[in-house]
């Protein structure tokens, strides 16, 4: 219940309180002096009566005194008396037998430890807001307990179909036996048939290679994915061949973006901006046959310029191919990796306190939380999602109605 402006004016008068260090001692031990009287109404529940005030009752069970108590919390470190019966049966609920810490300082420090703050800045941060020492041993005793989460959700079930799966990798350094070792996260998030972005998983592991994807695909597979549409990746070699394996019915799109980069690096700078615009008309083509035209327009103008900006489209234009044939609102959706290049950026957001990890448990534990921070705040699904589906259906028919 709200306290009246009325005792609010009262307690000021009578604290005479002028500053905010005032009123947060007058709540440190206001807390103090509530806990207190709400573990002797605890104890009065379990005898039966309140102090005093036995009346005819028959036991033989009674007060017995009380047994100090320090408790860590939110307004510092504090002593409580904690009462106790004959009998020994009082079990207070409040604050359980072995209970010290009361201040969600847990929750505090995994929260914290979330959006990339340092050891030694959660133990300078808790220090100097409530006055509790936690060493870098005990923040990481803390945040080890996500670690039975953490499995849990990289084993969890997933959807049967995924209309588009995007796959990336983020390479960090993680300490091993004395040595600095590069290491990849590798990420997969997909979109569900519902048109909401989900991470599906994060597995920590050696530098990139296809064939660890093609682990990761079949745990996506025996996890309970059967089927999925369209595979939106970059050009790493055999990864097409490690989809295929896995998801032989799924298209396979490289990420226009990716490919436009790659031309970008061999364009001088003061031509960069002409280039890019003209290349537009090869990507916003109406299919694949107006696609190769613009493209042998652009090899008109730039290629005797800029050789290889053409020929990286030339060698991989089959792996493009399949972008051509679908309307624009599936386009939109896969010709670019930036939905997880996007979830990569929060992550570096979070990791960059990082320059090195002390083992890939830790960079896991990291990656995990602030993931979880990340997807509290996809609410909204794709635009024009039903527009979307509803076209997919022309086109897959039962690949995905057997599933809806």
């Amino acid at each position: 219940m709200p306290v009246a402006k009325e005792q609010i004016r009262q307690i000021i008068s009578e604290n005479n309180l002028s500053s905010v260090t005032d009123v947060y001692a007058l709540l440190r031990d206001s807390f103090k002096d509530i806990l207190q009287e709400l573990m002797e109404a605890e104890l009065d529940a379990t005898l039966g009566y309140e102090k005093n005030r036995k009346g005819d009752l028959q036991t033989d069970n009674k007060r017995n005194g009380h047994s100090p108590k320090d408790l860590k919390s939110q307004y510092g470190e504090f002593q409580i008396d904690v009462p106790r019966d004959r009998n020994g049966e009082f079990e207070p609920k409040l604050i359980p037998k072995y209970q010290r810490d009361i201040s969600g300082i847990e929750e505090k420090v995994i929260s914290l430890y979330a959006r990339g703050m340092s050891t030694r800045d959660i133990h300078d941060q808790l220090n100097d807001l409530y006055g509790i020492e936690l060493s870098a041993e005990m923040v990481s005793r803390i945040t080890d307990k996500i670690l039975p989460q953490v499995k849990e959700w990289q084993s969890r079930p997933l959807n049967p179909v995924y209309p588009f799966v995007f796959m990336d990798c983020i390479h960090y350094k993680v300490r091993e036996d004395g040595r600095i070792l590069s290491r990849a996260a590798y990420v997969v998030l997909g979109v569900t048939a519902e048109g909401y972005k989900e991470i599906l998983s994060i597995t920590v592991g050696a530098n990139e290679t296809s064939k660890f994807w093609l682990g990761m695909l079949n745990d996506l597979h025996d996890r309970g994915v059967k089927d999925v549409l369209f595979f939106c990746v970059d050009g790493l070699p055999g990864f097409k061949e490690a989809i295929q394996a896995v998801f032989p019915k799924a298209e396979i799109q490289r990420c226009v973006i990716h490919m436009l980069r790659n031309s970008f690096k061999y364009v001088s700078y003061k031509d960069l901006k002409k280039f890019a615009s003209d290349f537009k008309a090869v990507y916003n083509a109406p299919n694949e046959s107006a696609a190769l035209s613009e493209l042998e327009n652009i090899k008109e103008m730039w290629g005797k310029k800029y050789p290889y900006a053409i020929s990286n489209w030339e060698n991989n234009r089959e792996d493009v191919s399949s972008f051509f044939q679908f309307p624009d609102d599936i386009r939109r959706i896969m010709y670019t990796t930036d939905i997880i290049e996007g979830l990569d950026r929060q992550y570096r957001k979070v990791t960059k306190t990082k320059s090195v990890f002390p083992s890939d448990t830790s960079l896991e534990k990291m990656l995990y939380l602030a993931s979880q921070n990340v997807t509290k705040k996809w609410t909204q699904r794709y635009r024009n999602w039903d527009q979307v589906l509803n076209q997919l259906i022309v086109l897959y028919g039962e690949r995905l109605t057997e599933y809806l």
